[in-house]
């Protein structure tokens, strides 16, 4: 078993490691020097793998993939070779490329990739759109990379973007709802120990579960958050959400809310946004906000 990765981030350099445990052979390429490829260009990676070919990416949504695959068919991607997009595409330009690369006979598959860095490590949540025949032949793969029973082909193509494009915005909702919780508690009549009230109500109570693990976790290494400046980066996903629910006429209060909040904090940060920033570095290792510099 052989597979070429693109994009060795965060995610994707844990993935790797991860498949190779399993013993599945990597070749691997990252356009930055920042991390070590297997091979120095993509032309390289596409000779590298015997056909048909399996290629994973985990680049950023947007032209970065459209860039990704254009130099992929130039490099000789050919009929009955395979592309799996594991980042966060949106599910529209997904169908679109599919539909692209179908007329080669190239197979396209959409995968939401979710449990951060600890997933990408050990086995993670993996959401998956596109022909159920394909889907069904790279068995091998889900099984490799996934959490037991964590792999489900949710539909045609585009579903496995779309069923992760929610899925994060139920995220933004279920982080923001957690940090003005533990704002209030900070900010009430008693010296709580935030810490304390996190493990808490991680042990048998209604709301349990791993976002309140980590946040015990960060609040054990810095029990007021004041390493965080609460400017929350991303937003992405959660745009496409909430805009795809008013194509469908779907009311989403709660995700409108996390989203606005989280826009809000570049300029008005919280405590609350503190704790969502927190979140967001343990479970994924993402940065908080910064201004480019003009």
């Amino acid at each position: 078993m052989k597979l070429g990765f693109i994009g060795l981030g965060k995610m994707g350099k844990n993935m790797v490691l991860h498949l190779k445990e399993q013993g599945v052979e990597v070749v691997a390429y990252n356009r930055t020097p920042q991390e070590r490829s297997t091979v120095t260009s993509i032309a390289d990676l596409v000779k590298n793998i015997p056909s048909p070919r399996v290629i994973w990416l985990m680049v950023s949504a947007g032209a970065a993939v459209d860039e990704v695959l254009d130099q992929l068919i130039a490099s000789g991607l050919q009929k009955g070779d395979i592309v799996i997009d594991g980042g966060n595409s949106f599910y529209k330009d997904s169908v679109r490329r599919y539909d692209k690369l179908s007329k080669s006979g190239i197979h396209y598959v959409d995968c939401g990739t979710s449990g951060g860095l600890d997933g990408a490590r050990v086995g993670a949540c993996l959401m998956l759109g596109g022909d159920e025949s394909v889907i069904g032949s790279f068995r091998w793969l889900w099984d490799a990379l996934a959490a037991k029973d964590g792999w489900l082909q949710v539909g045609s193509s585009g579903a496995g973007h779309f069923v992760k494009m929610i899925h994060n915005a139920v995220e933004y909702g279920m982080d923001q709802a957690i940090g003005e919780g533990f704002a209030l508690l900070s900010k009430g009549p008693y010296n709580l120990d935030l810490r304390s009230v996190a493990k808490n109500w991680n042990n048998g109570s209604i709301i349990r579960g791993y976002l309140l693990e980590l946040l015990a976790q960060a609040l054990s290494e810095d029990p007021h958050l004041d390493t965080f400046t609460g400017k929350v980066g991303g937003g992405e996903t959660g745009t496409w959400a909430v805009a795809t629910a008013k194509e469908l006429g779907i009311e989403v209060a709660v995700l409108e809310k996390a989203l606005e909040a989280r826009k809000k904090s570049k300029e008005a940060p919280t405590f609350a946004t503190k704790v969502v920033s927190a979140l967001r570095r343990e479970y994924g290792g993402h940065e908080e906000f910064q201004k480019s510099p003009r």
